[in-house]
């Protein structure tokens, strides 16, 4: 039951973090498409590329909170690896993201 559960929950962080992702593309591309019918000169891009780079960030904690999860019920040694793999790779994106997050405040 346990096992279950945390599967559960590890699958539902997954969704969580996808679906926001999704959505923060879904209003970037939406807000992009605004902003070039509109063809004004105070074009915002750097807004729109802010908001979308805390909604990937925020996506990928989600993410990683999910792969966490999934690794406590018995873990073989190749999916530590996996998982190792997979949550450097997500923290180093969320890292080099909230960088240029970080430029965009200047």
């Amino acid at each position: 039951m346990v096992e279950f559960i945390i599967d559960l929950s590890s699958l539902i962080f997954a969704y969580i973090g996808a679906v926001i992702i999704i959505y923060g593309g879904a209003i970037a591309t939406f807000k992009t498409l605004m902003t070039e019918f509109k063809r004004s000169d105070d074009l915002d891009y750097h807004e729109i590329r802010r908001n979308f780079t805390h909604k990937i960030i925020f996506g990928l904690d989600f993410l990683i909170a999910g792969d966490i999860l999934k690794s406590i019920v018995a873990p073989t040694h190749e999916e530590i690896i996996i998982l190792g793999a997979i949550v450097g790779i997500r923290s180093i994106l969320g890292y080099f993201l909230g960088k240029e997050l970080s430029e965009f405040d200047k």
